[in-house]
């Protein structure tokens, strides 16, 4: 059940190094992973410091793959786009997983681990430790969305404004799209390769609403999505600015919903 992890890198130079080599120790138990890191136009400095990042760990890890590098910025869901279309045709699972590590290693393994239980044929209901009002027994494989809720035991270390704006715009979501989910942007998501192939053409939005635009084109392929509560620490340093992306991260949602197909 081979799965390739994309890594979307935009200045991550001083984050990366922190995260990327748990993950990289992590996936080489977990077996089957791949990892790409995709640096998304960073510019010269930063896209050489990424590098060396990489080919400093490469001989330990074989599962790590050399750095894609994206001439310009193309924005979070462009780098991921771009990542998962170098995957081959062994791949099962397209993943991502942000790379300021507010998602643990050990979160990740969980996700792929509940990615290939769901994918056995004697896997007939979700495991206990998720939600998800869309998820329904069929043949195709469910995509995974992380999820800051708290419940389940799980805990989320957040700041408060940021949660708060968070809850404003998952409302947003919910409201314009008709769709009940309580979080579409947290940074780790699994998706089954035929349906993001199935869909890829038609995806649009490449800035940080990217997910919004994939949850869409994914629920109206008929492929269902399901709600994974995750342990989350906010980390220093993230390139959000909260009033002028959550502007553009709305008007995305509302041209979303002038573009999507009725029901």
């Amino acid at each position: 059940m081979l799965t390739q992890l994309t890594i979307p890198c935009f200045r991550e130079s001083e984050r990366l190094p922190r995260f990327l080599p748990a993950l990289c120790q992590q996936m080489q138990e977990v077996g089957e992973v791949q990892i790409l890191v995709v640096d998304d136009g960073s510019g010269p400095n930063e896209t050489r410091a990424t590098r060396a990042i990489i080919e400093h760990l490469r001989p330990s890890y074989p599962l790590l793959q050399p750095l894609l590098e994206l001439p310009n910025n193309i924005g979070k869901g462009g780098a991921v786009y771009a990542g998962w279309n170098q995957a081959g045709d062994d791949i099962q699972w397209l993943a991502f997983v942000d790379a300021d590590g507010s998602i643990s290693p050990q979160e990740v393994t969980r996700l792929i681990t509940l990615s290939r239980q769901l994918s056995s044929p004697v896997s007939h209901t979700p495991p206990f430790d998720v939600q998800s009002s869309t998820f329904e027994v069929q043949r195709s494989s469910p995509a995974l969305f992380a999820s800051r809720v708290k419940m389940l035991g799980r805990v989320v270390d957040r700041q408060f404004k940021r949660h708060l704006l968070g809850r404003i715009y998952a409302t947003l979501v919910s409201e314009s799209l008709n769709i009940p989910i309580y979080d579409s942007q947290c940074g780790l998501k699994l998706i089954p390769a035929p349906a993001f192939h199935a869909i890829q053409n038609k995806l649009s939005i490449l800035g940080f609403a990217f997910d919004v635009d994939l949850l869409v084109h994914l629920l109206d392929h008929g492929t269902p999505v399901i709600e994974v509560p995750i342990d989350w620490h906010e980390e220093p340093g993230g390139k959000v600015h909260l009033l002028r992306d959550s502007w553009r991260m709305a008007k995305d949602v509302l041209q979303i919903r002038r573009h999507r197909r009725p029901l």
